[in-house]
C-alpha cells in the first residue's frame, strides 16, 4: 500500500463567482504578480463532503458539524416528556464535552424575568449551544442519545463517568479524511489524512460586473417604464489548478484500521473532486464542470504540489489553448522534479478529456487500492 496519493487537477469554469469574499466579490490571490482567481480549501471540502456521490457512497460513514448537538438533545429530552428545566440542565453537561457552551451575561439573565415563557425558554436554550462548530461522530452521537435514553428512565441528570462519548477512532470517513479540533479535549483531535490546496487559476483574471434589472410582469408600461429592481453581481472565468494530498495509511488509522472504509472513501473523494462544483451563485450562472485534467500519483515519496508550473501565468500568444498549454506546463514540471529529485512517485494515472486519454472508472480503480 502507498502512503501518499497525490491529485493534480484542471477544471475550467466559465463566468461565475465560485465563492464569494465578505464584498462579494469573487476570492482572489496575487501569485507571480498576477491576480489569480481563487476557491478556498474549505469551500471545496465542504463542496465534496455535502455532495450527493459522497454522501450516498458513504451513507452510514457520514459525521455531523454542527454547534446545536445540544439544542437538538434538549428537543428530542422534551418530545420524550422532560420538562423545560430538566432537559436544560441534563443537555448542558452533554453538549459540553465537545467544546465550551455559550454563556448568558448577567444583564441577559436579569431580562429573562421580563420575557413571556416561551421568549425565555428560547432565551435559556442559547445556553446548550456550542460556540463553535464540532465535527460528532455517528457513534458518538448514537452514544449521546442512547444516554438520554437512559436519564429519562431513571429521571436524572447524567454523571460524569457517563459522558465518555469521544473518539480517538472514528468511523465516519469526513472526519477522518478532514479531522477535528476539541480544545477542550486535544486528546480526541483527529488529524487530517486529507489536505487541500486552495484553487488557483493558472492566468490573470480580470473580475468583471454584470449590471441587471429584473422587470415586474404585471407593470403594463403605461404609467411607469422603470425596472422593478436593479442589481450588480462580480464574477471572472478561469481555468483552475487543484492540489490533493492523501495519507493513506493516516486516513486507516483514523478509521480504527478498516482499510475497504478507507479505499471507498478515496474513491468517493476522487470523484467528487472531478465533478462537483463549489455551490456559489449557481442558479445565476450554472457553472458546473468536471476536470478536464487529471493526474493521480501514488508512492511512498515526500508529496509535492505542482502549482510553481504557473508561477508564471499561462497567456495568450502560444498556442491560443489554455487547457493544452496549462497541461504541457504541469507535465513539464512534473518531470523537471522528477529529474533533479529522482522519481517522486511509483506510479501515476492521467485522465485527459482533450485527448481522450484514460477514463473515470480505470481512475477510481487506481486511486482505490
Amino acid at each position: 500500500m502507498s502512503r501518499f496519493l497525490q491529485l493534480h487537477l484542471l477544471t475550467a469554469y466559465p463566468p461565475a463567482n465560485l465563492n464569494r469574499d465578505d464584498q462579494g466579490s469573487p476570492k482572489t490571490a496575487k501569485m507571480g504578480g498576477y491576480d489569480r482567481l481563487r476557491v478556498s480549501s474549505q469551500c471545496l471540502k465542504r463542496t465534496w463532503r455535502t455532495s450527493d456521490h459522497f454522501q450516498q457512497a458513504l451513507n452510514g460513514h457520514i459525521g455531523t458539524r454542527t454547534k446545536e448537538m445540544g439544542v437538538k438533545l434538549y428537543h428530542y429530552l422534551t418530545s420524550k416528556g422532560v420538562d423545560h428545566d430538566n432537559a436544560l440542565e441534563w443537555s448542558k453537561p452533554i453538549a459540553g464535552v465537545f467544546g465550551k457552551l455559550k454563556q448568558l451575561s448577567k444583564k441577559e439573565k436579569d431580562d429573562l424575568k421580563k420575557l413571556t415563557e416561551e421568549a425565555r425558554k428560547k432565551k435559556e436554550l442559547e445556553e446548550v449551544e456550542i460556540e463553535q462548530l464540532a465535527f460528532f461522530d455517528s457513534e458518538e452521537e448514537k452514544s449521546i442519545f442512547a444516554l438520554a435514553d437512559k436519564l429519562i428512565e431513571r429521571g436524572s441528570a447524567p454523571e460524569d463517568d457517563e459522558l465518555k462519548f469521544l473518539r480517538q477512532k472514528v468511523c465516519d470517513v469526513d472526519i477522518a479524511l478532514f479531522g477535528r479540533m476539541l480544545a477542550s479535549s486535544p486528546a480526541f483531535n483527529i488529524e487530517a489524512a486529507c489536505q487541500v490546496a486552495h484553487a488557483i487559476s493558472v492566468h490573470p483574471v480580470v473580475i468583471e460586473d454584470d449590471y441587471f434589472t429584473a422587470v415586474d410582469d404585471l407593470n403594463d408600461g403605461l404609467e411607469d417604464m422603470g425596472a422593478a429592481h436593479i442589481g450588480e453581481t462580480r464574477f471572472a472565468a478561469g481555468l483552475f489548478y487543484s492540489y490533493l494530498c492523501i495519507n493513506r495509511e493516516l486516513l486507516v488509522e483514523n478509521l480504527g484500521g478498516d482499510e475497504a472504509l478507507a479505499n471507498n472513501a478515496i474513491r468517493a473523494l476522487t470523484e467528487a473532486a472531478v465533478k462537483v462544483a463549489p455551490e456559489g451563485k449557481q442558479n445565476s450562472f450554472a457553472t458546473r464542470a468536471y476536470a478536464s485534467f487529471l493526474l493521480a500519483e501514488k508512492g511512498d515519496q515526500q508529496p509535492r504540489s505542482l502549482s510553481v508550473a504557473y508561477l508564471k501565468p499561462i497567456m495568450d500568444g502560444k498556442s491560443n489553448d489554455f487547457i493544452a498549454d496549462s497541461i504541457q506546463a504541469l507535465i513539464k514540471q512534473k518531470d523537471s522534479f522528477d529529474q533533479v529529485y529522482g522519481a517522486c512517485a511509483d506510479a501515476r494515472y492521467e485522465l485527459n478529456v482533450p485527448e481522450v486519454k484514460g477514463n473515470l472508472s480505470e481512475l477510481l480503480d487506481f486511486v482505490g487500492q
